[in-house]
């Protein structure tokens, strides 16, 4: 999926000159890597607000039209204010489509209503982890890992190395691990009810006084 959004150079720089770009509906930001030199740009804040509410802006090699020219990039790292609903700052990262790069990407959990463990025994889908980082070339990036969830039972779980890749990607974990991905889970409170009642004794009724 091709996505794009516009940029310019910014040329002032500082506290208070990135204070006058917010008022004015900008974001400032800032894109470094490759054999540039990092350089400071803005946005137009609608735009990159209701980018960033799609989960591909976050996970994709994006296209940055900027001075009349394209460069692929990777989002880095979002800045938002603490309870406005403003982008504070934007960072993105040169790709070079010959070099590997590092970033996460999310999972997508499918077929969790068709798994033994939810349909038969009344478990609970438990994401232990929602996104992997990877190792890839950017053309070989994907929007997101599907974890298919059918043939989990209730008390087992889905560990990473079942997990199929995408060709060209490797997950990027320590050596020798194998981390949870998912498991399926039966609620106390189900399980509670499910188990056999306990035996209980009825003392007999004492004889009457005459």
């Amino acid at each position: 999926m091709l996505i794009e959004f516009n940029a310019q150079k910014r040329t002032l720089q500082g506290t208070g000159a990135s204070r006058r770009l917010r008022r004015a509906g900008r974001v400032p930001g800032v894109i470094y890597g490759g054999e540039q030199p990092a350089e400071a740009i803005e946005f137009d804040h609608n735009e990159v607000f209701h980018k960033l509410k799609q989960e591909t802006f976050h996970a994709s090699v994006l296209t940055m039209l900027i001075d009349g020219g394209r460069q692929n990039v990777l989002l880095r790292d979002v800045q938002m204010h603490p309870f406005k609903r403003q982008v504070m700052h934007l960072d993105f990262q040169r790709v070079d489509a010959s070099h590997k790069i590092h970033t996460r990407v999310p999972f997508h959990f499918i077929n969790a209503e068709l798994a033994p463990g939810v349909k038969l025994q009344g478990g609970i889908v438990s994401h232990v982890m929602t996104e992997l980082e990877v190792r890839c070339l950017p053309g070989d990036l994907p929007e997101f890992i599907e974890v298919d969830l059918q043939e989990v039972s209730a008390g087992h779980s889905v560990h990473l190395s079942a997990v199929v890749m995408p060709t060209g990607v490797e997950p990027v974990v320590h050596k020798g691990e194998d981390p949870v991905v998912a498991a399926i889970t039966i609620p106390r409170g189900a399980a509670a009810d499910e188990a056999p009642a306990a035996d209980v004794q009825v003392a007999a009724p004492a004889p009457e006084k005459k």
